[in-house]
């Protein structure tokens, strides 16, 4: 008989046999599971890891500064300021030919992109009127309507000596005698006409302007 087969007694009938069963075993009890332990995963910044442990809290000491060291706090004027000089939106609109100069400045030879200065065909969203030209009495009227229609806060460049003060062209009564007999002008270029560079110049020096006057704009 093969080892793990199946008994069988032989009696003196040949015909008969007799089956044996062999006693059940007994699985083995399976093993008890062991808790899973999960890897430690780094952080992303392991150098930061002491600042973000709790902190305590110090009377007289504002909290966020606690918590988030590298956080500024700054007026908010400054922050509208920043952002006003940052977005200037002049309108695209000329009366004479200082306006030529004013269109070469817009190319991307000059790119006023990199000071976030966007021409716009609108006075209702522009914030920014260059005056670039000579303005006559005539045309005084529709000047001063699109400076109305503009939204606060605003601010004019007169542009080359005709805007300022008439230029070559003073002598004559239906000159006006400068842009700034009916609408408040922030900014003077002068020149006849002036060249990209210097309308560039205002527009830096009416980013200061912005920066300067910050705590007065919109009262």
């Amino acid at each position: 008989m093969e080892e793990g087969g199946v008994a069988v007694a032989v009696t003196s009938d040949p015909t008969a046999t007799t089956t044996i069963p062999e006693p059940a075993v007994e699985p083995a009890p399976a093993p008890a599971h062991e808790p899973m332990t999960l890897p430690v995963i780094p952080g992303e910044h392991p150098n930061e890891a002491p600042r973000l442990t709790p902190v305590e809290v110090v009377p007289g000491q504002a909290l966020y500064k606690q918590i988030l060291p590298g956080v500024m706090q700054v007026p908010l004027d400054l922050v509208l300021a920043a952002s006003r000089k940052s977005s200037l939106w002049p309108m695209t609109f000329g009366l004479a030919c200082c306006a030529i100069e004013m269109i070469a400045t817009y190319m991307a030879h000059y790119d006023l992109d990199r000071f976030g200065i966007v021409p716009w065909p609108s006075p209702r969203q522009s914030d920014v009127m260059i005056v670039a030209g000579t303005v006559t009495k005539k045309m005084a009227p529709a000047v001063k309507l699109l400076y109305e229609q503009m939204p606060n806060p605003k601010w004019v460049i007169s542009m080359g000596a005709c805007a300022t003060n008439g230029g070559p062209y003073t002598r004559y009564d239906r000159v006006l005698q400068g842009v700034d007999k009916i609408i408040p002008v922030d900014v003077y270029v002068p020149g006849c006409p002036p060249r990209p560079e210097a309308l560039i110049d205002s527009f830096i020096a009416l980013q200061e302007l912005i920066m300067e006057e910050r705590g007065n704009t919109g009262r």
